[in-house]
């Protein structure tokens, strides 16, 4: 009979079973199942603070849940993945239930968010039964590379210039941390979170672009770029024909209506093009209707969505759930 242990970290050799699971429902499903901060953590063993759940079948890793309790303000998130062989039996549930346990643990209200990549039906069945609601939209979107990419001149007084590691790490974060101050998943990030990626092997500091004001050299916005698949030399979640990727795109509050959020963005495509890619994609809000105009207007169209779920209220005691923010919104 499947179970589910709780391990605060993971052994090298079960953080290799859990990629192994991860593939085999990327394979299934078209979309992988786990979002980019949990996978980064997750390929060192799970050094950000979390309780991992491993669904077991004897000694077979075939569910894995990962529990983020770090986040006072917002409070529990949870990201999980059951094996297709093992789907239907449970599991699922089981994993869900523990990591309701786990947020009650850290929390008097219980708050748990769950995020749903691809946006199952079974997943949305499975969080509505217990006590869940549905409150927030991702869309991945796409476009070709190969077709025309639109001119967009840089504002006079501007310049674009590629991010220089070890001198701009600093400035970027700041700049980055503005733009996205109200922002629930990429306003709070810390020299850590950018460490992190820098340290990946798809990691480009030439389609990493900034925008710098020429009279002061203040960065006031970028176009941070991203190759998945074979090309980005990663490892087997990556095992994809490569597709390059709107990873960030910001711009200062200081600087909103400057118009760079366009030359930003082509110079981006620009550049993947110039790799030999075929198509970019990115990931946006379904509510951010003017982030969804701008992209629609460069051709970009809606490929796969994501959701994500709160609890509104304990099926056991019925308490309500405070305010819950978003769940992690990259994938890798």
């Amino acid at each position: 009979m499947n179970r589910v242990e709780r391990r605060s970290h993971l052994a090298p050799d079960q953080v290799s079973d859990v990629f192994t699971l991860l593939q085999a429902a990327s394979g299934a499903d078209g979309v992988y199942p786990l979002s980019e901060h949990v996978v980064l953590h997750l390929r060192r063993g799970g050094d950000l603070p979390a309780v991992h759940l491993l669904g077991v079948d004897g000694d077979a890793v075939v569910g894995y849940a990962h529990v983020d309790t770090t986040d006072a303000v917002m409070g529990a998130s949870a990201e999980l993945v059951v094996h297709p062989s093992y789907r239907r039996k449970g599991l699922g549930r089981k994993l869900t239930r523990e990591a309701l346990t786990v947020a009650a643990e850290h929390d008097t209200a219980g708050r748990l968010r769950l995020w749903s990549h691809g946006d199952h039906p079974s997943a949305t069945a499975l969080a509505m039964s217990l006590g869940f609601e549905r409150y927030r939209v991702l869309w991945q979107m796409r476009r070709p590379l190969h077709g025309s990419v639109p001119d967009a001149e840089v504002p006079e007084g501007f310049r674009l210039r590629s991010f220089v590691a070890g001198k701009d790490d600093e400035a970027w974060l700041e700049l980055n941390n503005r733009a996205f101050a109200e922002h629930p998943d990429q306003g709070r990030w810390t020299i850590r979170d950018l460490e992190l990626r820098m340290a990946e092997p798809w990691f480009d500091p030439a389609g990493f672009l900034l925008a710098e004001r020429i009279a002061d050299g203040r960065l006031l916005g970028f176009h941070w770029t991203k190759v998945h698949g074979n090309r980005a030399g990663a490892g087997a979640e990556h095992a994809h024909s490569p597709i390059g990727e709107v990873y960030v795109l910001g711009v200062d509050p200081d600087a909103q209506g400057t118009g760079l959020a366009v030359p930003l963005t082509v110079a981006g495509l620009r550049y993947l093009r110039g790799l030999g890619l075929d198509q970019v994609m990115l990931y946006v809000d379904a509510s951010n209707t003017r982030a969804v105009r701008l992209y629609e207007r460069l051709g970009f169209v809606p490929w796969i969505t994501d959701a994500a779920f709160r609890r509104v209220a304990s099926p056991e005691s019925g308490r309500a759930a405070g305010p819950a923010g978003a769940a992690p919104r990259n994938r890798p």
